[in-house]
């Protein structure tokens, strides 16, 4: 199980009140470097808030998108030094280069440990950290009052009019699946609807 006390990276920018962009952590910014795994397609982030007056809490996100920053990407001219000399001498080229993922906030949790999905009242600050959630917070995010997943956040993000948002929401359904094993045929009804749909009535 990954938990939520590492960062695997921090909010460099944002898209929309509910569009972020995480810098992953590269090699030697912090020890150990987050797994690929840790900020894969489809999982689940909280991003404490924090400054311009928030209450102590954190939002819910969910990693929908990968980008690959390469400066040197396109660069035909020669070299001066080879790769082994340059990591050596000049580190600070090689930080250049870097992952960033996006992630919508689908929902928040006060400090109190009540949660909210939807559209957060709040916004995140440049610099928060991103930590992966737990398994069991994933839980505790989608569960309802009687016991029973909740995916009020499923029309938020079909709103975005990403073609990305179909497999998301199918990959978050899979997740509660395996949360939620006794509402499995519920949530494979939804699952069926969303794949059939994204096939009939692909997003332009």
């Amino acid at each position: 199980m990954l938990d939520n006390s590492t960062p695997i990276g921090k909010i460099v920018k944002s898209n929309s009140h509910v569009d972020y962009v995480c810098q992953v952590f590269g090699y030697g910014e912090i020890a150990p470097a987050p797994e690929p795994a840790s900020y894969a397609f489809g999982a689940f982030v909280a991003i404490p808030l924090e400054g311009n007056g928030a209450p102590a809490g954190r939002l819910v996100g969910l990693i929908y998108n990968t980008l690959l920053l390469n400066p040197e990407f396109g660069s035909l001219g020669p070299r001066l030094s080879p790769r082994s000399e340059v990591e050596i001498f000049t580190p600070d080229y090689l930080a250049e280069t870097a992952t960033l993922v996006g992630v919508f906030a689908v929902g928040w949790i006060d400090a109190n440990g009540a949660v909210q999905q939807g559209v957060p009242s709040f916004a995140a600050t440049v610099n928060c950290p991103v930590q992966r959630m737990s398994v069991d917070a994933v839980r505790a995010f989608h569960r309802d009052p009687q016991g029973l997943p909740s995916l009020r956040y499923a029309s938020l993000l079909l709103g975005q009019n990403n073609p990305l948002v179909p497999p998301l929401l199918i990959n978050v359904i899979d997740q509660l699946t395996a949360l939620f094993p006794a509402s499995q045929n519920q949530l494979a009804v939804m699952r069926n609807n969303l794949a059939w749909k994204s096939i009939v009535q692909p997003a332009g």
